[in-house]
């Protein structure tokens, strides 16, 4: 989860050297070689329980489907496409969380069902695929490992806007560097 602690937007690149790439009809996810592509930019959005949603360029969520991808060479390996939130938390929302799970600089994306956001390779009629699977112990792992370049970090919090502390008015702060105190505090 480190990789996206500070991250507000990231691109992800699998094991071919290719980035997870938003493609124009707004639906589908590919891999593609244009890393510097507005397109293979993706909004970190934070969810409870360590989960996070990537929202593509089109205001899309990455989401797993249930449409069935190269099935004879991908063992049933599922679609990943871009689809738009509904603003609620329903069934349909649940495919659109991953929980990062880091394997040393690495990360592998998973949903709440198990399976592995994963690159396909590069022969037909799976090219340029992406799709998650469960994972079989079978399958070559860098199919499910991601290289994560953070391209905008959160801003940083400031101290003074950190909820439930107790700051000081400027004039305290005077009277503590003078060397005199006041009984009162001040909570903004």
């Amino acid at each position: 989860m480190e990789f996206f602690n500070i991250a507000k937007e990231v691109r992800l690149r699998s094991h071919h050297k290719k980035y997870l790439y938003a493609y124009e009809d707004e639906e589908s996810v590919i891999l593609h070689r244009r890393g510097s592509s507005r397109n293979a930019r993706w909004t970190v959005e934070f969810i409870n329980n360590n989960k996070i949603r990537l929202k593509s360029l089109y205001g899309k969520y990455l989401a797993a489907s249930f449409t069935a991808c190269c099935f004879m060479y991908t063992n049933g390996a599922m679609k990943v496409i871009q689809m738009e939130g509904s603003g609620g938390y329903t069934h349909r929302e649940l495919w659109m969380e991953w929980e990062p799970v880091t394997e040393g600089d690495r990360v592998k994306l998973k949903t709440r069902y198990g399976s592995f956001l994963r690159a396909n390779g590069c022969n037909l009629p799976c090219r340029n695929a992406v799709t998650h699977d469960r994972y079989p112990r079978k399958l070559k792992q860098d199919l499910v490992l991601w290289d994560v370049d953070v391209l905008e970090i959160l801003p940083a919090k400031s101290p003074e806007l950190q909820p439930g502390t107790e700051y000081k008015s400027d004039s305290e702060l005077e009277s503590i560097e003078s060397g005199s105190t006041s009984s009162s505090n001040f909570s903004y």
